[in-house]
């Protein structure tokens, strides 16, 4: 009876009507190769996203953050009017850090406070983003990130990326058999490591005067390599 007790709570999991496959065992006959390779499909970028925000300072903390939420009003008033959409309108960060007076042998005074707010644009016409930043600027931005470029829609580029890592895995793999005397005989493997999608470095702007001498900002999309890294394990024969 003590032989019968496993099978019995075997037969108690398994449903009704249902039949228990076994796993077959992969048996590998030939030699096994691991190749790695990265595939790359390139594309013009089609979304900036730009860091936008007011900094002001004032003998007060309230009177710092009164001012500058007057100012990002301001700001936010002149993106929408450019067409940006709520959906691609964040707020990124506020904040509200006391200024110092340090003398030798002394502790610090507080002089005043430094109020800050940023908000995370994404334009999704590249093409009338500078010209916009210029508008930021004339009411009243002072300091502005970015741009960080990027395809909106990235996997048809990315699938493109690994069938062309795919591509060059299997022709290095025929590269080796055919060096030792041998023939690829089939896939025993497949994984995908890690992809990229590089960013520009990005540019900081501060002080207005600065947005304001250049008149006419231009943003160049350029082109993106898009990467995929992927490990095949091979049997050769």
């Amino acid at each position: 009876m003590k032989s019968l007790i496993p099978l019995m709570a075997v037969a108690a999991a398994v449903p009704a009507g249902a039949q228990v496959v076994p796993m077959p065992v992969q048996t590998i006959s030939g030699t096994v190769l691991d190749v790695s390779a990265q595939g790359e499909s390139r594309r013009t970028p089609d979304i900036a996203t730009i860091s936008a925000g007011v900094v002001t300072q004032a003998p007060d903390a309230a009177s710092a953050m009164r001012e500058n939420a007057a100012r990002m009003d301001k700001v936010i008033a002149a993106l929408k009017r450019a067409g940006i959409a709520d959906r691609d309108l964040k707020t990124s960060n506020i904040s509200l850090q006391p200024q110092y007076r340090y003398a030798n042998n002394e502790p610090p005074v507080i002089t005043g406070y430094q109020a800050s707010n940023n908000v995370t644009v994404r334009f999704r016409d590249i093409g009338k983003s500078g010209s916009v930043l210029d508008a930021l600027v004339a009411t009243g931005a002072n300091q502005i990130n970015g741009p960080d470029l990027g395809v909106d829609n990235p996997d048809a580029a990315m699938d493109e990326a690994r069938a062309d890592a795919i591509a060059k895995a299997r022709a290095r793999a025929e590269l080796y058999a055919k060096a030792t005397g041998l023939k690829v005989k089939r896939i025993l493997s497949i994984s995908e490591g890690s992809f990229e999608m590089p960013r520009p470095m990005p540019i900081m702007m501060r002080a207005q005067g600065m947005m304001a001498e250049a008149a006419d900002t231009k943003i160049l999309p350029g082109e993106q390599s898009l990467n995929v890294t992927v490990s095949v394990r091979f049997e050769l024969e």
